[in-house]
């Protein structure tokens, strides 16, 4: 295992920064340029852009991913009969193409004849062209990232839920707790290390949103769901300027990095 976390974790990490810190084309030339690439990359407009756009849609996506998940992993904790069936069906999203998700939510949000819409003009509403205004772009595509992944975290946390000492919530019963109570102040403190470990997987996984986005919008309008990844993508495989997308690269494992630890003393410290 050590061996091949080296090989296929660790190696190409310090592939990545060393080709960061040149000038590596296409036909193979390359050359020396140290720091330059992050130079360039903080004076760049489109960065600033990519990374406001991914820091917003990784505010709104996470929390909603957890509460999604958090609220079927305590529907399912308290479903007796078949709980296996609705476990299943609740995880099912999350095993299909992200490719295919998003093109059946491309046609839910569509104006002129999409799901929602119809639904919305049943009740004299719109239409409303989700994917075609800045405001709601990045809400609509947390909405189907949402939807296709939150079936993981759920299995997570449901796990944790039922690792809960049952005599905990029978003695908090016994004095008088509620069900919020025992929820606040007895279940929840007993998940904060599972908390922790899905937060920080959302939050990876925010940060590196790419096919949504590529699908359903490619980008726009006007760049308002152009994300850090989408910005390396272009740079590396439309411009082939790889040293400056290994860059990006570099620097969006850093702020990944900041975020986890800043969640990991906010959430996961141990008391």
């Amino acid at each position: 295992m050590l061996v091949l976390f080296v090989v296929f974790r660790f190696v190409p990490v310090v592939g990545a920064f060393l080709l960061s810190l040149t000038d590596y084309r296409l036909n193979g030339q390359w050359s020396f340029i140290a720091v330059d690439n992050y130079s360039r990359l903080l004076g760049d407009k489109l960065f600033h852009e990519s990374l406001l756009v991914t820091l917003t849609y990784a505010l709104i996506f996470v929390p909603l991913t957890v509460l999604l998940s958090l609220g079927a992993a305590l529907l399912l904790h308290q479903v007796v009969w078949s709980r296996g069936f609705f476990r299943g069906v609740f995880f099912l999203p999350y095993v299909t193409s992200i490719v295919l998700a998003a093109v059946l939510w491309k046609w839910i949000y569509n104006a002129e004849d999409g799901l929602l819409n119809g639904a919305l003009g049943l009740l004299s509403i719109g239409p409303y062209d989700f994917l075609g205004k800045a405001g709601t772009v990045l809400p609509s595509i947390a909405v189907t990232s949402a939807w296709k992944g939150f079936g993981y975290s759920m299995l997570i946390l449901l796990a944790g839920l039922q690792a809960v000492p049952k005599s905990y919530l029978e003695a908090a019963m016994i004095d008088g707790a509620g069900r919020w109570q025992r929820f606040r102040y007895i279940t929840l403190p007993q998940l904060r290390p599972i908390l922790f470990f899905v937060l920080v997987i959302e939050t990876i996984g925010a940060f590196q949103v790419f096919d949504a986005m590529y699908v359903m919008t490619a980008g726009g309008p006007v760049r308002a769901s152009y994300s850090l990844v989408y910005f390396l993508y272009d740079s590396g495989f439309k411009f082939f300027d790889f040293g400056y997308a290994s860059a990006i690269g570099l620097v969006l494992f850093l702020i990944v990095l900041v975020v986890s630890l800043i969640q990991r003393r906010l959430v996961g410290r141990d008391d």
